[in-house]
């Protein structure tokens, strides 16, 4: 295979002479022997840092370079698309400090080793660090591990190699699509849209999908369709049996008529009969672990947190934290994998946590193997605790309530995994009168197997003891109509699981995509939802008429795979770069020549400015819409849109309670005589004092429904279902 172009080596011969700068290595290396120095280990995070150090001893010293120092210019692309795209990297704005201090380290040490994380970012970040400390990507510096604990870490040092440019190539190529996307079109929509807006490959998929299913649903046409819910009894047993069909074939109840001629079928006192019984016993295998993908989707459904809040928590359970007598602890393994993989040394541990915690038989012999998603790297084990002995109880008083709830579900995940099957009996009725048939499944647990760890998702319904040839009676039917339902809008969850299911993105891209389409107010949250706003819409329809590709779920998922070729060494970035890039260009010239401006107009306010006396409009802004001046920029008056809940504000007793949004979107209620009075509250506010101390109550949203409550005390109401 030819040889490979490679950003990094070509950035450091232009920039630096690669010749001259090995001279500079070699009389370092020989300074350094001279002097009785420790050895330095730099990684990203102070908390990393500071986990790490404890394990290595003395002769180490661990700093931390606070993420990645040299990126590309955000003053412009930065990337040479006419010489092989060509980066020109420059030190992060704020980061002169961190350098200096790494170089002075680095220059007293005896020996550096790079121990950024263990993935495409982690190995950039090393060799951006050996650019700019002297050191040589070939010498056997880069130490990587999948758990930060002691003899993983202390292993891993024992065995360091060289960085892997192949891993820095996959990442800089994909650095350098963005970057090339993002410049590209953003400066279009800046210009035939408005100021502010951007464009990426995966977020503009994201905004796409989120699209297409708002459309969907505004054009779903509701059908009706009946049930009949009908309950029996045998002896002092009560039961629930659903209508079936006729002559042992399925049908449908599309209407009442329908119903009513069912209805009309059957003698209701008189017997109904069994004529089919099949008792089964079923086995319910336990989910795989955590992928950072199933772990986002997890915590978003259970936990109901934001993407970025489990990937923060994720990160600090990672690092390290301080769990008493041990000191700092990384307790679960790398977040960001597609595999659901596991060491043997972890399956053992789990074998014997499981025979001594509750017994051999729930204990795997073969525990469950997850299917990898197409396109999964399987680079590193699958998300678990680093120890399973350490469980959630044990180290609860030393985390913050979200880190142990994550852990928490981490660890349960990971040992179900390793655990044995549940085990139902199943039971399906089959109940005849006239032609009639109704059918009822039961089930009842035989043996708990994981579910005694695992969250119970499925409830038992138990049927009565029943036999083929079995008498019983009707106690009553309950029609009921419904009509289908639209499909639902995107979660956090649903909208990650869509991403991976069409292989765009990887387990790093999901958390920072999902952010930037709200920051950019492309979509908005309601109830848990994605909503896309008029601005989302407008872009979308222009990427979608000028740039496909960027919007082609197939274009873009194959991108993905020659991302990943070239991190395995089979392709070569260059190439794949200019594969994209050429069509790509194109395109951008012909949406600079044929797209028109746009202009969002704008919505009379029905009101004048208090300060000019001109009329007031609704404006589109990067948070939503706000009331502004028609005068603008001669008269810069503008307001907030809010809204009233009709509550005395509970602190000045003068202005009303109003609707807020924070800069993240997220809605608060405060004062309208704001500034004057500065009351503000997350929950709100009835209207109501607390009959016990006379502090204004509010509502707050609970699981199964809202919660009225006394934010100064222990004061509850129950919770409306």
């Amino acid at each position: 295979m030819a040889a490979k172009s490679t950003p990094a080596k070509a950035a450091t011969k232009k920039s630096t002479g690669t010749t001259k700068k090995r001279a500079t290595k070699k009389t370092t290396t020989k300074r350094r022997s001279s002097v009785a120095g420790k050895k330095l280990v730099i990684v990203e995070s102070p908390s990393k840092a500071k986990t790490i150090e404890k394990y290595l001893g003395r002769s180490y010293k661990v700093v931390a370079s606070l993420g990645h120092i040299r990126d590309l210019p955000k003053s412009k692309m930065g990337v040479d698309v006419d010489n092989d795209y060509e980066p020109h990297y420059i030190s992060i704005r704020g980061k002169g400090d961190v350098i200096k201090g790494l170089r002075k380290e680095a220059k007293k040490a005896k020996a550096v080793y790079l121990a950024s994380d263990p993935d495409r970012e982690g190995e950039a970040i090393a060799w951006h660090l050996s650019y700019l400390l002297g050191l040589d990507p070939k010498d056997k510096n880069r130490v990587v591990f999948n758990e930060i604990t002691k003899d993983t870490v202390k292993n891993a040092f024992k065995e360091p190699r060289s960085i892997d440019m192949d891993l820095v190539d996959a990442q800089q190529a994909r650095r350098i699509l963005d970057r090339l996307v993002g410049y590209s079109i953003s400066p279009l929509l800046w210009k035939k849209v408005k100021k502010g807006l951007s464009a990426g490959r995966v977020q503009s998929i994201a905004l796409d999908l989120i699209i297409k299913r708002e459309n969907e649903i505004k054009a779903f046409v509701p059908q009706e369709y009946w049930t009949i819910e009908s309950e029996f009894k045998k002896g002092r047993s009560k039961f629930m049996a659903s209508f079936y069909g006729t002559k042992g074939k399925k049908q449908a109840l599309d209407n009442n008529e329908a119903v009513q001629k069912i209805l009309g079928q059957l003698d209701k006192n008189g017997d109904f009969n069994i004529t089919k019984v099949v008792k089964k016993e079923r086995k319910r295998f336990p989910a795989p672990p955590f992928t950072t993908s199933t772990m986002q989707q997890d915590a978003n459904r259970k936990l109901n947190y934001r993407t970025r809040k489990t990937m923060m928590a994720a990160q600090q359970l990672y690092e390290g934290i301080n769990v008493g007598k041990d000191g700092n602890v990384g307790l679960i393994t790398y977040m960001r994998t597609d595999s659901t993989r596991i060491s043997s040394i972890a399956k053992h541990e789990a074998s014997q946590f499981l025979h001594k915690e509750y017994g051999a038989e729930y204990a795997a012999t073969k525990p469950v193997k997850g299917k990898l998603p197409e396109g999964a790297q399987d680079a590193h084990e699958a998300i678990r605790p680093s120890s399973v002995f350490r469980t959630p109880a044990s180290i609860k008083d030393y985390l913050t309530k979200d880190q142990f709830r994550l852990y928490q579900l981490i660890w349960s995940r990971f040992v179900a995994s390793q655990m044995t099957p549940e085990v139902l009996d199943t039971m399906a009725v089959t109940i005849d009168q006239n032609d009639v048939q109704f059918r009822a499944n039961g089930s009842k647990t035989k043996f708990a197997g994981f579910t005694k760890i695992y969250d119970k998702t499925e409830k038992n319904n138990v049927l009565p003891d029943l036999s083929e040839g079995d008498v019983v009676k009707l106690s009553k039917n309950d029609p009921q109509q419904h009509f289908t339902q639209p499909p639902a809008r995107y979660s956090e969850a649903n909208l990650i699981k869509a991403l991976e299911e069409n292989g765009v993105g990887r387990p790093s891209t999901y958390a920072p995509t999902l952010d930037t389409i709200q920051r950019r107010y492309y979509v908005k949250i309601e109830a848990r939802r994605f909503v896309p706003t008029e601005l989302g819409e407008i872009v979308n329809d222009i990427i979608q008429e000028y740039f496909p590709d960027v919007v082609n779920v197939g274009f873009t998922a194959k991108l993905e795979e020659q991302l990943d070729a070239t991190e395995e060494g089979q392709e070569d970035w260059v190439k794949v770069v200019d594969s994209f890039y050429k069509p790509f260009s194109k395109e951008v010239e012909t949406a600079e020549a044929g797209m028109e401006k746009i202009q969002i107009k704008d919505e009379l306010a029905g009101f004048n400015c208090d300060i000019c006396g001109a009329p007031m409009v609704i404006k589109m802004g990067r948070y939503g819409k706000f009331y502004a001046c028609s005068r603008f920029p001669d008269c810069r008056n503008t307001k907030p849109i809010v809204k009233e809940i009709g509550v005395v504000c509970p602190q000045c007793k003068k202005g009303q309670v109003i609707e807020r949004k924070s800069k993240k979107n997220r809605v608060f209620y405060g004062c309208s005589r704001f500034p004057e009075c500065d009351f503000v509250s997350w929950d709100q506010p009835i209207g109501r004092d607390c009959p016990k101390d006379g502090h204004y109550l509010v509502e707050k949203k609970v699981k199964g429904g809202k919660q009225v409550l006394c934010p100064n005390g222990d004061y509850k109401e129950n919770v409306q279902k």
